[in-house]
């Protein structure tokens, strides 16, 4: 089908005015290509990495090494999907200050190339098109979402993402009353 701007168009769900690049705190939540269970599995509430869960560990942890003004939280890998918290400092110390959408799109390029390199595939989708992204704006949202996160293996079963669930997540993580925004 040929590109009509009157038919296709993306409209930006991004918070009108804000700067990505300014010190905070963020929840991610990425997707796997149509929540394929390609991360692991759950096996008694634990999570247990595939060789493409181990990849995503370890370039979210690499993440370090390329922004310094970055720290990481919470983190959890799930079986098709991954949950984390970013922080995002005021750094003076480097000249470099990626803000969070650069952060995420190197994390997906590098960490699906890894994925690809290990399932000697090219080109095919590691990740959905996107991200979605809560801005965290106080103490009480902060320790909800690290609680999630810690316990989200924990809860497979009833996750909004598990395979069973319907296919189309609004952003939407319904124990904590929170509306992620989709990028």
């Amino acid at each position: 089908m040929k590109y009509n701007p009157d038919q296709h168009h993306r409209r930006s769900i991004r918070l009108k005015d804000y700067d990505y690049t300014q010190p905070g705190f963020y929840f991610i939540t990425i997707c796997t290509w149509q929540r394929q269970t390609l991360l692991g599995e759950i096996i008694d509430s634990q999570m247990q990495l595939s060789d493409s869960g181990k990849f995503v560990y370890l370039h979210w942890q690499n993440l370090l090494h390329y922004h310094p003004n970055l720290k990481l939280d919470e983190f959890v890998i799930m079986p098709n999907h991954i949950h984390g918290i970013l922080i995002l400092t005021a750094d003076t110390t480097s000249q470099k200050h990626h803000g969070l959408p650069e952060i995420i799109r190197g994390f997906k390029t590098f960490s699906a190339r890894r994925i690809n390199k290990n399932r000697r595939q090219r080109g095919v989708p590691v990740w959905q098109r996107g991200y979605y992204e809560h801005i965290i704006r106080n103490e009480q949202s902060l320790t909800a979402i690290r609680k999630y996160i810690v316990n989200n293996p924990i809860a497979w079963e009833e996750d909004e993402l598990h395979p069973s669930g319907s296919q189309e997540w609004d952003g939407t993580i319904k124990k904590l009353a929170l509306h992620t925004n989709r990028r």
